[in-house]
């Protein structure tokens, strides 16, 4: 391995398996610079931790991503302006908000589930992993029923133009669901502010208020989008890569059938190995030394979290996936004060769907010969498709 190629900032990097130049990464150029993309990649753990934890060092104003100018969302905020919009949006994830969902999840869960083990075989992506999360934020946002399917193919096409095999057409087609979203969201925000108080997300977020501040428009519309890809694509990709991994390793998935006791660390160890957002990006403030490079002040870092995820420094056998793995501190919700909101709700949306598979305790294989397709992006990445036979007991 001579070296990262192509850029860190084009999605060929990530269409195939990144791991070994990751590897490579870590071992003779943790803080790489990338002449290509003219950013700095940075590729430990520890270095990942610094990075997240010095935000007057490391800034986000300047934009999370890369390749797109920053947007009014708190991703893309430092304190105190990030932690006055962050506690606006938490008032719509505290515990006992989240917690709530569960006895409406289970029951979304357990009819996802036998609606596909009903058939000989299936696409656990199209039946499960994909409208799982996305019915997820859309009963959170509030949003009509039969709305789920339009908000879906919004996320998925902003997404797509983000991939590898990016286009003219596509990037025109993500453009039109960004305005498509952009007026639907003014309408249920109307609605809102006209229906006065309501439990559901948006409502939450119309009227929260701290010190006499409000989101206005553009910051409604900003963080709601952000929940949407954000919450849709993430936890879809864990839930996708997590039943690939189970299915890889037939004795894991028997351990965790057997005793569902199990499941909380097994989708740390899905998180850990899935990794769905491959990275972000932080400006330096000032002159500072990190992994024996000199940083200057305007230069940009990329947080590659998927490599500091195997990382062999923090990590006993990191290339090995264990759903018994203890520790396991893994960065897939990112570190420091822009940790990811909706961690939480990602995790039960992952704990109660593999509960209700082990309560139904089906013979999975993958089916044969089948060709795995991964969403090949610079920002997330997983299976577009997972065949799966359900097998006679």
């Amino acid at each position: 391995m001579e070296g990262p190629a192509p850029s860190l900032l084009d999605g060929r990097f990530y269409a195939e398996d990144p791991h070994p130049r990751f590897a490579w990464m870590r071992r003779h150029a943790p803080v790489y610079w990338d002449p290509g993309g003219r950013i700095w990649g940075i590729a430990r753990y520890a270095d990942v931790v610094r990075v997240s934890r010095d935000p007057e060092t490391f800034c986000s104003r300047q934009g999370s991503r890369p390749d797109s100018p920053p947007l009014a969302s708190m991703i893309n905020l430092d304190d105190p302006a990030h932690l006055r919009r962050r506690s606006l949006v938490n008032r719509g994830f505290t515990p006992r908000r989240v917690a709530a969902h569960e006895p409406w999840l289970r029951a979304l869960c357990g009819e996802l589930l036998d609606r596909a083990l009903a058939k000989q075989r299936f696409d656990f992506v199209r039946e499960v992993a994909a409208p799982l999360p996305m019915r997820v934020i859309g009963e959170l946002l509030g949003v009509a029923a039969e709305d789920h399917d339009r908000l879906l193919g919004w996320s998925d096409a902003m997404l797509e133009a983000t991939s590898a095999s990016a286009t003219p057409e596509t990037a025109l087609a993500a453009a039109r669901a960004f305005a498509d979203y952009v007026a639907y969201h003014r309408r249920v925000v109307a609605e809102r502010r006209a229906r006065g108080a309501g439990e559901d997300l948006m409502s939450v977020l119309v009227r929260a208020e701290i010190e006499g501040e409000r989101l206005d428009d553009e910051a409604l519309l900003q963080e709601s989008l952000l929940i949407l890809v954000g919450g849709d694509e993430t936890t879809r990709h864990v839930v996708s890569g997590g039943m690939h991994q189970l299915l890889l390793h037939p004795e894991q998935l028997e351990k965790l059938m057997a005793d569902p006791s199990r499941i909380p660390r097994a989708v740390e160890e899905m998180l850990r190995w899935t990794t769905p957002i491959q990275n972000m990006a932080r400006t330096a403030t000032r002159e500072v030394e990190l992994g024996g490079k000199r940083i200057r002040p305007g230069e940009r870092l990329l947080l590659l979290y998927p490599s500091a995820n195997r990382d062999e420094a923090v990590f006993q056998r990191p290339f090995e996936f264990d759903i018994e793995r203890s520790p396991n501190d893994h960065l897939a919700f990112g570190h420091g004060p822009h940790f990811c909101l909706g961690a939480s709700l990602a995790r039960l949306e992952l704990r109660v769907l593999f509960e209700e598979l082990a309560a139904r305790r089906p013979r999975l294989a993958l089916a044969a010969a089948q060709p795995l397709r991964w969403r090949a992006s610079n920002f997330i990445t997983g299976l577009e498709s997972l065949r799966i036979e359900v097998r006679a007991s």
